[in-house]
C-alpha cells in the first residue's frame, strides 16, 4: 500500500515538472529575440505571438526591420556637437544678434527684443555674434517668415517663440535650435532645443507678480487638491481627504469651481494637471500659487528641463499615486521650491529669455558651466554669474546649505574724491583691526595722490579710480578677500566697531552689514516712493560709506545692472547707496543688518535723502525721484524693512567695562 502511494506521488511530481518545462521553453523562445546578423540594423524583435503584447501596444506600432539609410545632421538628428560651431564664440562668450523684423512687430516681440537687448549677451553686429536669433512670428500657418540670407542651413541659429507657432518644424529648420513653448516630447531634441514655458499674453516684461504662497504648511480650511480643467479653470476638492479617491478624478467631491483662467490661482496643496498640451498654462499657474504640480503622463517637455531638477518642485506620476502618505516635510520642500523657481525663472518675460540664453552659454562653457546646485538653489543661476566663479563656496549664498562660513579677513576700500585728502586717521583705525588684510585707497580725485603714504601694519595700496561715483563698485583685481568694508574719506569708525561688524557679517555673508541707515516709504499724497535718513526704529538701507558686503556684489553691480541705472547714480551721488541696496535686496529678498555706531563730535554727517532733515528738495533734483526711477528699472520695489540691530553681549549693560569685549563702542 505504501509502495503504491510512493509511486503515485512520484508520477504526479514528474507530470507537473513536464508540464512546467513544456510551458516555459516556448515562452522563452517568444520573449528572447535572435541575435542580429552582422552588418544589418537591429530593429524591434519579431515576436512570435503578438497577443502577449495586446495590453501594451498594437503590432502596427512597431517599425519594420531593415537597414536604415545614413542621414546627415538635420532637424531630427541634430546634437549640440554636430550642429553648433562653438569656435565662433570668441573666448567662450556668447554674443547674440537678433534679425530685424520683416513685418509688423507684435507686443510679444517687443518684450522679447527688449529682454535680449537688456542682457549682457546682445550685440548689434552680426559679425561679432556666434548665435543668430530669429523670432518666430505670431502669424497663422502659411505665413512664415522667409529664411534670412545668413541662414547657412540653420547652423548657429536659434528660432525663438514664446507661443507655439506653426512655422516651428524640424524639417524646415535644418540645423537651427528651437526655443519653443510647450514642445511635444516626440519632436523635442534634448540637449539641443530649449523647452520654454507657455506664458499668458499679458505676462509682464520685468518685475512680475510674486509667488502667492503665504503659508507653507496646509491649514485645516485649505483644499487639498485642485484639478485643472480643459476649459481653463480649476476644480478644487474639499478638505475631507476621504472625498477624493486620489486617482485624478475626485467626482465624489463637489467643491467650488474656478473657471476664469488667471483670475484666481488655485488655493490648494496639490494641483493635478493632466498631460494635455492645453494644460501647460495650468502648470505655470500652479508654480505661482505654490501648489505642487502633479503631472499625469505629460505629452509636453517641462520648461528648462535641461537645467531645472523638477523632482524638487513637481510630481510626475501615474494615477496610482497616493498623496495622503507624503510627509509634511516633503510637502514643505516642494512648495518652497515652486516659489523659488517661479521667482527666479518664470515670473517675467525677461527672466524667461535670459534663462534661455544662459542655458546656451552653459553649453558653450562646458566644464565651466553652472553646476546643478546653482540652478536649483536660491538665488538661481541668473544671479550667480559664471564669470565670477562656478564653485558654490565662492558665492555668499550657499554657506548655510553647506554648513560653513566665510574664512579669512576683509579688505578696507576707501573711496577718496575731491578735494583729495588722504584720511590718515581712518587708515590707522583700519590697520589696527585684527581682521584687516589690506587697505585699498580708490583715488577718484583730479588732484594726484600724495607721494608718501603712512606706514601701516597691513599693506596699503592706492588705486587710480574713475571719476564717477559708480566706479567705486567695480570688481577690482586688487581685492583678494571675500569681505569688503566700503568706506568714504569722511567716515569715522573705531577699531572695535569694525571688528564687531566683521564678526556679524561672517554669520550673514549674503547681506549688507552697516552702521548708518535709511528707510523707504510710500508717499500716499504724491503716489510715489520716498526715503529718509531720519532716525527711527525701522530701516531698509545701510549707507555704503561704512558697510560690509561680499565682493561678489561688485561683479553683479558691473555685469548685471543696466547702464541707465549707472548713469542715474552718477548724476546724483546719493543714488548710489540706494542702487547698491536695491541690488542686494533683489538678490537675497532680505533686509540689511544694522550694528551699533558711536556718535562722535565733529563727525561729518552723511548725505541725506529726500524727505530727510537738512536737505532742501531743490538742492538735488535728480535725487528726488531717484528711488522711483530705480523701482521702474527693477520692475518692483525690492527693499525689505527691518527693526533688527545686533549688539555685542553686555552692550550698555550696567556691569564692569572689564567684562565687555568691545568697550570703545560705549565711549562718547
Amino acid at each position: 500500500m505504501q509502495s503504491w502511494r510512493r509511486k503515485s506521488l512520484w508520477l504526479a511530481m514528474s507530470a507537473s515538472w513536464l508540464l512546467v518545462l513544456l510551458g516555459v521553453f516556448p515562452l522563452l523562445r517568444l520573449a528572447v529575440p535572435s541575435r542580429p546578423r552582422a552588418g544589418t540594423s537591429q530593429g524591434w524583435p519579431r515576436w512570435l505571438d503578438a497577443e502577449l503584447l495586446q495590453s501594451f501596444s498594437q503590432p502596427a506600432e512597431f517599425p519594420e526591420d531593415g537597414p536604415q539609410p545614413p542621414r546627415a545632421p538635420g532637424g531630427g538628428s541634430c546634437t549640440w556637437e554636430a550642429c553648433f560651431d562653438a569656435s565662433k564664440c570668441r573666448g567662450g562668450g556668447l554674443k547674440v544678434f537678433v534679425y530685424p523684423a520683416t513685418g509688423p512687430v507684435s507686443e510679444t516681440h517687443r518684450r522679447i527684443l527688449a529682454s535680449i537687448e537688456g542682457s549682457r549677451y546682445h550685440t548689434f553686429s552680426a559679425a561679432e555674434a556666434c548665435l543668430l536669433l530669429l523670432l518666430s512670428p505670431d502669424t497663422p500657418a502659411g505665413q512664415c517668415t522667409p529664411v534670412p540670407l545668413q541662414w547657412d542651413g540653420g547652423r548657429n541659429h536659434l528660432v525663438l517663440g514664446l507661443h507655439p507657432a506653426p512655422c516651428l518644424r524640424p524639417f524646415q529648420l535644418g540645423q537651427a535650435m528651437v526655443a519653443q513653448a510647450r514642445p511635444t516630447v516626440d519632436t523635442f531634441r534634448a540637449g539641443f532645443d530649449v523647452a520654454l514655458p507657455l506664458l499668458p499674453e499679458a505676462h509682464p516684461l520685468r518685475g512680475g507678480a510674486p509667488g502667492q504662497l503665504r503659508q507653507h504648511s496646509p491649514h485645516p480650511g485649505m483644499a487639498l487638491l485642485a484639478l485643472a480643467e480643459e476649459r481653463g479653470g480649476w476644480h478644487t476638492a474639499g478638505t475631507n481627504s476621504s472625498a477624493c479617491p486620489w486617482d485624478g478624478r475626485c467626482e465624489q467631491d463637489h467643491g467650488p469651481k474656478q473657471t476664469h483662467p488667471g483670475a484666481t490661482l488655485p488655493n490648494a496643496t496639490f494641483c493635478l494637471i493632466p498631460g494635455r498640451s492645453s494644460d501647460a498654462l495650468h502648470f505655470l499657474q500652479a508654480l505661482q500659487a505654490g501648489c505642487i504640480p502633479v503631472l499625469l503622463s505629460p505629452r509636453w517637455e517641462l520648461p528648462f528641463s535641461e537645467v531645472i531638477d523638477w523632482t524638487k518642485a513637481a510630481i510626475v506620476a501615474d494615477e496610482r499615486l497616493s498623496l495622503q502618505e507624503m510627509p509634511l516635510t516633503r510637502v514643505l520642500a516642494l512648495r518652497q521650491q515652486t516659489q523659488f523657481l517661479w521667482d527666479a525663472y518664470f515670473s517675467t518675460v525677461e527672466k524667461v529669455i535670459h534663462t534661455t540664453l544662459e542655458i546656451i552659454q552653459d553649453r558653450i562653457s562646458g566644464a565651466s558651466a553652472h553646476p546643478s546646485l546653482l540652478w536649483n538653489s536660491p538665488p538661481g543661476a541668473l544671479l550667480a554669474l559664471p564669470t565670477f566663479s562656478t564653485s558654490p563656496s565662492d558665492f555668499p549664498f550657499y554657506h548655510l546649505q553647506q554648513g560653513s562660513r566665510p574664512l579669512g579677513k576683509f579688505s578696507a576700500l576707501i573711496w577718496v574724491e575731491a578735494p583729495g585728502q588722504l584720511p590718515v586717521k581712518l587708515i590707522q583705525a583700519m590697520a589696527g583691526s585684527q581682521h584687516c588684510a589690506q587697505i585699498l585707497v580708490l583715488w577718484s580725485s583730479e588732484k594726484p595722490p600724495p607721494p608718501r603714504l603712512p606706514e601701516t601694519a597691513v599693506p596699503l595700496t592706492v588705486i587710480d579710480g574713475p571719476r564717477k561715483v559708480s566706479g567705486r563698485f567695480f570688481p577690482y583685481s586688487a581685492i583678494n578677500t571675500d569681505a569688503i568694508l566700503s568706506l568714504d574719506a569722511h567716515s569715522s569708525l573705531s577699531t572695535s566697531e569694525v571688528d564687531f561688524a566683521f564678526v556679524v557679517w561672517q554669520s550673514f555673508p549674503e547681506r549688507m552689514v552697516g552702521f548708518l541707515t535709511w528707510n523707504h516709504f510710500w508717499d500716499e499724497a504724491r503716489g510715489s516712493w520716498g526715503y529718509t535718513a531720519e532716525r527711527a526704529n525701522e530701516f531698509s538701507m545701510v549707507l555704503t560709506s561704512a558697510a560690509f558686503y561680499h565682493r561678489y556684489y561688485h561683479t553683479l553691480f558691473t555685469h548685471s545692472l543696466p547702464k541707465a541705472l549707472w548713469t542715474l547714480a552718477d548724476e546724483a551721488p546719493t543714488c548710489v547707496d540706494v542702487l547698491m541696496n536695491f541690488l542686494v535686496a533683489a538678490v537675497t529678498k532680505l533686509p540689511p543688518i544694522k550694528v551699533p555706531h558711536a556718535t562722535r563730535h565733529g563727525e561729518t554727517s552723511p548725505p541725506l535723502a529726500p524727505g530727510g532733515p537738512g536737505l532742501r528738495q531743490e538742492q538735488q533734483p535728480a535725487a528726488q525721484d531717484c528711488i522711483n526711477q530705480m523701482v521702474a528699472g527693477f520692475g518692483h520695489m525690492p527693499l525689505v524693512s527691518s527693526r533688527l540691530r545686533l549688539d555685542p553681549v553686555l552692550f550698555k549693560d550696567p556691569v564692569s567695562m572689564l567684562r565687555k569685549k568691545y568697550r570703545s563702542l560705549e565711549k562718547p
